[in-house]
This record gives C-alpha cells, structure tokens and sequence, in this order.
C-alpha cells in the first residue's frame, strides 16, 4: 500500500471485492482511492496495490510480492535476498541499518542501458503478438517492460491483417416474408431445358424455400417482381425486406427502382463479403447436397439437375429443421402438416398409363419411364419415356423403387459428372459439346445424354456422316455396322424412331448440294452439313447425300416434350 498514486501503474477504482479502508495501529480509518500495479526494476511487480493519502509510509506484504514474482525472500540480520524460486539465483540485495527491512531497488547501469523498448523488441523479434512479447519480458528473457500499453502497429496492418470475425446472429422475424433471402447459383453443365442458373428465395420467418431455374442472369428481376405478385396474391402480404449479395443482377436500375416504390427494404452484402448473406448461402449448400444425392442414387445423368432441384426443393420444405424446433416450414407457412404419402424414390422405374393415347387396341398400356420428380401444376408425376425420351405427366402410375433404369445404362455418370454441385463460382462448361460432332468421330463416343439442341434451333438433330462428292449410297458402312446391323439400301426411306411419329422421308441423292455455299462465312443459320432432324421434318439448311453410321451405343433421342 503506498500514499503516492504516482508509483501506481494505470489505478482503477477499487472493486467490491476490494477493501475500501485501512484500519492503523491507533485504530483510525484510512479511506482506499483506487488500486492498481507497482513495477520494480529486475522485472518485478506487485499487484493489487492500495493507494491511500494517509498512509505516511509505504508497506509491503511479503506473502503478495512472492506470489505474484514466483520468488523467495530470506532474511537475515544484516538485510533481506530476494531469489528465484526455482534456480535459487539472487535477484536483488537489500541491506538493512534499522529496525525495518527496506526494499531499495537499485537497477545496475549495464542493465539500465540493455533495457529497450517493447516496440524496438517487438520489430527485433519480427512482429509477435502481444501476448507472446509480454511472456518474453515475464520470464526475464528480454529487458523490456511487460507493462506498457498495446500499440497499433503500421507493419503489422499491411502484413498480417485478417478478416475480423462474424458473431452468431441472434435477430428473428416475427411474421412471414418480413424478409426474404436471395441468391444465384450457377451451374457449369446446362440442363436439358438449357437452363444454366437457378435463383434461390428463403423466407426468414418459415424457412420455407423456392427455386426457379433461370436460362439467363437477366431473367432474375422478372422472376423476382413475380414472385412479388405471387406472395401478395397468394398471402395477402407485402414482402418488407430483401437480403441478397452485391451481384449487378439484384442491384441494378430496374430493380432499385421496384424496391422503392414497393417499399422494400434492400440489404446487401458488402463486396466479396458472401458470408453476410449466410443464410442464402447455407441453403445453397444444403439443396445442392440433396441434388447431388438424388442424382448419385439413380445414376441421373447431371444434366437433369433442375429435375433433381425441384424434387429438393419439395422435399426440404416438408423435412423437421431444429431452426424451427423440428417443426417444418410447411406447417410454418400454411398452418397445416404435409403429406408424405404421395411421396416415391427419385430417378426409379415406373410405368404410366397410357391408354389414352394408344394408336389401337393392341398397343402397349404402358411404357418404362423414369420418375423425375413431381408436376408443380398438376397432382401428378413426371416420367421420362425411356424410348422416345418425352416427359409424361400423369397420376395413374406404377413404380417399383428398387430399379433405377438409367443405373442400366453403359454410359452411367461417374463421380466426378457431380463435382460442379460443389462450386459456388461460375465454372466454363467444356467448349465443344460432343453431340454435335458427325457419328464416327473419335468425340462422338463421350456423347452428352440423351438430348442435343443444335445453336439457333429448337430441334433436334440426327448426326450423319456425308458422303464424298459423286459418291453413291454403295459405299461401305461405318466401323459399327459389323455388330448385326446394315446400313440402308439407296433411295430406301429412313423411318422414325417409335414414338417421334410415323413420317418417312427417302436419302437424298447421291452427288454435292448445288445450294450448300463454298464459304463458312456465308453459311446459313441452321443444322450443320450432315445432320438430320429426328422428327422427319425439312431441314432449314441444305443437307449432302449422308450414310448413317451404327454403333452399339444406343442413339441419343430427342429433348423432353411435355404430354399432360
């Protein structure tokens, strides 16, 4: 205890817990101003020091310096040692005349001019923190005072500065699309319909989720004003805020200004800064973690992920979240639990009923489909026709959930078809689709699954291999007509595949085009030299005398076509 606040390094008011008087030897009470620490030369301190006015001398209790220096004191007639505890050195000598033992620190002056700055050491030792510099001075392995204040270091800023950490959110809603969560996801692989983005809106208050599969990035403020119109239609309520990322597809003119005159609150993410938008981003993960899983069970080539997407989507809505105290933001939102028996096993085999639709009676009931999820406009299922590759919707049909058709398939998927699910960042798709190539060529065995749209057409296309200027429809067949099939006679009809319609249409006769020009510049916008529709009609392009090549790979069919 001392009289000097002075000697007191950076004194505080006294806690509760500490004594708030002195009681003297007269019995007088002496009032505590404020405690602090004491530093003493040879890196020692005293802690919890009481200052008070009064005191005439200051007082020191052994017990507390030996605690707080890990030391010893001995004393003996002619003064007091204070020592090391451990090694037994001597630290410092104090020599006493009187009847008391005075502490005089008297640093030498070798030790005076050693002692530096904890800055200077603090860049002689290449920046440390603060924590390991003031162990340093603790232990007497440096000559710098322990104590002195933490400085901002300039060096330290430019060549350690990290982000700073995000602290758990524990702000609530309290009522349906009070905000919304939004964000874009893209994908490396289009689907079959040729969407390459879907957009991702979550309610903060239910949890519950949408989805739309975008072909465009622009498609995304016209998606959003329409849900706009679907949540006040269907709910009766506005939706109050928005949170999304800083990407120029949320914040731009058309829907800053629609954000404001519907009142909306926009809340953005700062730039590069994704973990501000936690939520959208977490939700991100979680679907594409259920696509990748449907996709996997089935062996579901990746191009039919808005398949799987949509089914995620429905799924996750109706799943318990310990977000919601295991209840599921179907119950949140419509106030009614879901129903889960309608439910059936992604990409398994099923049979619809097609006797509606049969050329005669005698015609198959049924076709093998696989089930590729659910039809958000009607209560019934997607099956994809595994012959003529249309999507049929209907309610009346048999699954059997152990089977996966497209499992059968030689050309299954492979892990690796599923890794663009993992990226959050736009990957380049492989620039030369394969099922544009001629049949025959050393790429057209990688051929992409059952669909090929051909740039600047919505129809599909049969690859052919042309024929050489003045050759007939004698000339040999390709490499793959030696596994039992034989390539059509000349001036013989090319028929269609069951179920693309019963058109015929004979080959071309042999000999060049005299329409077809001789320059890649002036080629019309059509289906390259050597291509064929599947569906039998004229092709916009002229197309050269063609052979078809056979190969044991079955034959890509055409793109979906709805059949309600």
């Amino acid at each position: 205890m001392t009289s000097d606040a002075g000697t007191v390094t950076a004194p505080f008011t006294p806690l509760s817990s500490s004594p708030s008087h002195i009681v003297v030897g007269n019995g007088h009470l002496l009032p505590v101003t404020s405690t602090g620490v004491t530093n003493f030369p040879h890196n020692l301190h005293l802690n919890n020091v009481l200052v008070s006015p009064g005191l005439i001398k200051n007082l020191i209790s052994v017990r507390q310096f030996t605690s707080d220096n890990n030391c010893s004191v001995e004393f003996d007639p002619l003064g007091c040692s204070v020592k090391d505890l451990h090694s037994r050195r001597e630290i410092v000598r104090c020599d006493s005349s009187g009847p008391l033992y005075p502490l005089q620190f008297h640093e030498p002056a070798s030790t005076l001019i050693a002692t530096s700055s904890p800055s200077l050491w603090h860049q002689r030792l290449g920046h440390p923190g603060h924590e390991v510099l003031s162990r340093l001075a603790q232990s007497s392995a440096i000559p710098c005072n322990n104590s002195a204040s933490q400085t901002l270091c300039h060096a330290c800023q430019l060549g350690r500065h990290t982000r700073l950490p995000f602290h758990a959110s524990n702000s609530r809603t309290t009522h349906i699309f009070q905000l919304i969560h939004c964000d874009l996801w893209t994908s490396p692989i289009p689907s079959v319909a040729g969407c390459k983005y879907y957009l991702v809106i979550l309610d903060d208050f239910s949890h519950y989720l949408w989805t739309f599969p975008l072909r465009l990035k622009s498609d995304t403020f016209s998606t959003l004003s329409n849900f706009f119109a679907y949540v006040a239609t269907q709910f009766g309520v506005s939706i109050q805020g928005i949170q999304c990322d800083n990407g120029r597809e949320f914040d731009n003119h058309a829907s800053r200004a629609f954000f404001l005159s519907h009142g909306v609150q926009l809340r953005m993410s700062c730039p590069y800064t994704s973990s501000q938008n936690g939520k959208a981003e977490r939700i991100i993960r979680t679907i594409n973690n259920v696509v990748r899983s449907l996709l996997f069970q089935a062996s579901v080539p990746p191009a039919y992920w808005v398949e799987a997407l949509s089914t995620a989507t429905l799924l996750l809505n109706i799943l318990p979240t310990k977000t919601l105290n295991f209840s599921t933001p179907h119950m949140v939102l419509y106030g009614s639990p879901p129903s889960y028996e309608h439910l059936r096993v992604f990409g398994c085999r099923c049979y619809p009923n097609l006797s509606a639709t049969a050329p005669h009676k005698l015609a198959p009931r049924s076709s093998l489909c696989v089930f590729l999820g659910y039809s958000p406009h009607h209560k019934g299922y997607c099956c994809l026709d595994w012959s003529s590759n249309r999507i049929i919707i209907s309610r009346h049909v048999v699954f059997d959930e152990t089977s996966f058709p497209f499992s059968e398939d030689s050309a299954r998927p492979t892990p690796q078809d599923f890794e663009f699910l993992d990226s959050t960042d736009p990957v380049m798709a492989p620039p030369v689709p394969s099922f544009f190539m001629p049949a025959g060529s050393p790429g057209a065995a990688a051929a992409q699954p059952r669909a090929a749209v051909f740039p600047g057409s919505s129809a599909p296309w049969l690859a052919a291999a042309p024929l050489a200027p003045g050759a007939g429809a004698s000339s040999t067949a390709g490499p793959a007509a030696t596994a039992g099939h034989a390539p059509p006679a000349a001036g013989s009809s090319i028929s269609q595949p069951a179920g693309l319609g019963s058109q015929a249409r004979a080959p071309p006769a042999a000999g060049p085009s005299s329409s077809q020009p001789a320059g890649l510049g002036s080629r019309p916008v059509g289906p390259p030299p050597g291509f064929q529709r599947w569906d039998g009609q004229a092709a916009t392009a002229p197309v050269p005398p063609v052979r078809l090549t056979y190969s044991r790979r079955p034959r890509p069919p055409s793109p979906p076509a709805l059949i309600p």
